[in-house]
């Protein structure tokens, strides 16, 4: 069972959020919050896989609580809800620790799909329009490439499925790019997430990004 916990300050967004997944029989809303403090306070006692996050929010606001849980070691994973596709805090949401992004409108079915993606283990990041918010705002937020030290301990292989992650392709995607089994990208994927410190393939992306591995637009 995929446990979710709701932060949103708009009670009736949480209502029809908590309709929708306690109707399928693999997911279940264990908690509701309505401001980012108490987000973080639920996350440490009802320990959901899931957090359905909403950006602004009173006393703190979602960014804060995203890299509060995200800090706390084991923690959930964290979808950001916004507004608009291309908010300007989405970007700063994947470097502290979101596993993705969801527009609030989006399809009951893309909900669903996402917080199984998402507690699988994958990060939402294969639309196009996600990789382009990413490309934006990398570039926004940094002038010069910084971090590419890192990329040092990788492996030729490993920086190329780094790069392939950043692109948003999934494992089995990037097995097909390369030539490989899905099981040989998984590892690739795993041990650069651990070499760089990455928690999930999401930060794998800021990393690619901000390092200069990627460039905004590249399309490999």
């Amino acid at each position: 069972m995929i446990r979710v916990l709701l932060a949103d300050d708009q009670a009736l967004v949480r209502a029809g959020f908590r309709a929708l997944l306690d109707a399928q029989p693999d997911i279940a809303v264990v908690g509701e919050a309505g401001d980012g403090a108490e987000a973080v306070a639920l996350a440490a006692t009802l320990s959901p896989d899931i957090v359905l996050m909403d950006i602004r929010m009173p006393r703190l606001d979602g960014l804060e609580a995203t890299r509060l849980i995200a800090a706390a070691g084991s923690s959930p994973k964290i979808i950001v809800l916004t507004t608009f596709e291309l908010d300007e805090y989405v970007f700063t949401a994947l470097r502290d620790g979101a596993a993705g992004f969801l527009v609030k409108d989006t399809e009951p079915a893309d909900l669903i799909r996402a917080v199984r993606v998402v507690a699988a283990g994958e990060a939402l990041l294969s639309p196009s329009v996600t990789r382009r918010l990413i490309s934006e705002y990398a570039s926004r937020s940094r002038s010069t490439p910084t971090g590419a030290g890192q990329l040092g301990s990788l492996t030729d292989r490993e920086r190329e499925v780094v790069a392939l992650v950043a692109l948003g392709l999934s494992n089995e995607e990037i097995a097909g790019r390369l030539v490989l089994s899905p099981l040989t990208a998984k590892t690739h994927v795993s041990r650069a997430m651990v070499k760089l410190g990455a928690r999930d393939r999401a930060q794998l992306v800021v990393l690619a990004y901000e390092s200069g591995l990627v460039r905004p637009g590249w399309t490999g």
